[in-house]
C-alpha cells in the first residue's frame, strides 16, 4: 500500500447516511477526529442527504456508490448499509481502488470475506471493519483483569442477548438482509470473547428456534430466528456459548460470562464482578469499567495508512466472529457440528 503524507490526504466517503443511530454523521465526525478529510456522502433517500449537507456545508453528495466512484476523489469509503449488501459494496469500491471500511458485521458469510479480503490483496487496499467496540471499556477491563489471572484459566465463555417480544418491523429482523438473530449484537459479543480466547477455533455447532413471532412482524417467513445458540470448540478445549431470543421472560443486558479455574468474571456495559473463592466462602469484588475508547478505530486506520503502524482490525479478524456465525446457521440446518475454515 502506498502510504499517505498526512491523514488529510486521506478524503472519506460513507455510503448509507441514516437515520438508524445517525451512523453516518458518527463516522464522518470520527473520521474528522482522526484528521481525515469528509468528502462525500452517497444515500437514496433525499432527507438523508440534505442532512449531510446540513452537518457538513460543502459535502458532495450522491444517490448511488456508482455515480460516487465515478466523480469523487474520496480514497477511503465506510459502507454502513444493510449487511447482506456489505460485500458488494466492497467489492466495488476495492474493485475501483478505494480503501473500504465496512460497518459490522463484515460480511454474511465466510465466502463474501474471502472474496472481499482476496480483492483488497490483490490490490494492495486497506480493509477493515468498524469494530470500534473493541476497544470498550467493558472488555478492557475484563482483559485487564483476566491476564491478570484473577480467575485462573479461562476454560468457559456464555455470551448472552436477549429479551421476549416480536422483532422490530424493520431490514434488521429480515435474515435475508440481516443475516439472522445472532448479527446484530452477537458479533460484538463474539469479538469480545475472542480478545481473550487465545486459541484457534476448530469446530461450530448451531442450534434454531423458529416460526413463534413470523406471522406477527412485516418479514414473514423471512423473519429472523427466534431464538439461536452458537457453540464454539476451540483447539485448547475452551467452550464459547453464544444466545440471542426474543423468547427471554427473564431479560437482561447483553452481556459475557468468563468461568476460569479459580473463579468467574462477569462483564456487563458499565461495571464487572469477579467471583472467587477463599476459605470455603465466595468473594465478590465489584467495580466500574472505564470509559470505552471506540476513537481509536479510525486513529488506527489513519495511522495505518500514513505511518504504516500495524492494523489492529484486520480483514482476516473481522472474519473470525463471522466464520462462527455462517458455521452456526448452516450447522443449525444440517444437524450437525462443522469444522472450522479459519482458526
Amino acid at each position: 500500500m502506498k502510504r499517505f503524507k498526512s491523514a488529510k490526504e486521506i478524503r472519506v466517503a460513507v455510503i448509507g447516511y441514516g437515520p438508524a443511530f445517525g451512523m453516518g454523521r458518527h463516522h464522518l465526525r470520527e473520521m474528522a477526529d482522526a484528521g481525515m478529510t469528509p468528502t462525500a456522502v452517497v444515500d437514496t433517500d433525499r432527507e438523508r442527504v440534505q442532512a449531510a449537507r446540513s452537518d457538513f456545508p460543502g459535502i458532495e453528495t450522491y444517490t448511488s456508490a456508482a455515480a460516487m466512484l465515478r466523480k469523487s476523489p474520496a480514497n477511503l469509503v465506510t459502507v454502513i448499509t444493510p449487511h447482506n449488501t456489505h460485500a458488494r459494496l466492497a467489492l466495488q469500491c476495492l474493485q475501483a481502488g478505494r480503501h473500504v471500511v465496512c460497518e459490522k458485521p463484515f460480511a454474511v458469510t465466510t465466502a463474501e470475506c474471502d472474496a472481499m479480503i482476496a480483492e483488497a490483496r490483490r490490490r494492495k487496499l486497506v480493509l477493515s471493519t468498524y469494530h470500534n467496540r473493541h476497544w470498550d471499556g467493558c472488555i478492557l477491563q475484563a482483559l485487564k483483569e483476566i491476564r491478570r489471572r484473577r480467575i485462573g484459566d479461562v476454560y468457559r465463555v456464555t455470551a448472552w442477548s436477549g429479551r421476549f417480544g416480536k422483532p422490530q418491523d424493520w431490514w434488521r429482523s429480515s435474515r435475508s438482509r440481516s443475516g439472522g438473530v445472532l448479527y446484530d449484537w452477537g458479533v460484538h459479543l463474539l469479538e469480545y470473547a475472542l480478545q481473550v480466547i487465545a486459541s484457534e477455533i476448530v469446530e461450530v455447532s448451531g442450534f434454531e428456534k423458529t416460526g413463534v413471532w413470523a406471522r406477527h412482524t412485516a418479514w414473514k417467513e423471512d423473519t429472523n430466528e427466534d431464538e439461536a445458540t452458537a457453540v464454539v470448540r476451540f483447539r485448547n478445549g475452551t467452550r464459547l456459548t453464544l444466545t440471542a431470543s426474543h423468547l427471554d421472560l427473564n431479560p437482561r443486558p447483553s452481556t459475557l460470562e468468563f468461568t476460569g479455574t479459580k473463579g468467574t468474571y462477569l462483564m456487563s456495559g458499565d461495571h464487572y464482578e469477579i467471583l472467587t473463592r477463599a476459605d470455603d466462602t465466595t468473594v465478590r469484588v465489584t467495580g466500574p469499567n472505564p470509559p470505552s475508547e471506540g476513537w481509536r478505530f479510525y486513529r488506527n486506520i489513519a495511522d495505518h495508512m500514513v505511518k504504516g503502524v500495524a492494523l489492529v482490525i484486520t480483514p482476516e479478524w473481522a472474519r473470525r466472529p463471522i466464520q462462527i456465525l455462517d458455521l452456526a446457521a448452516r450447522s443449525a440446518k444440517k444437524g450437525r457440528t462443522l469444522r472450522a475454515k479459519y482458526p
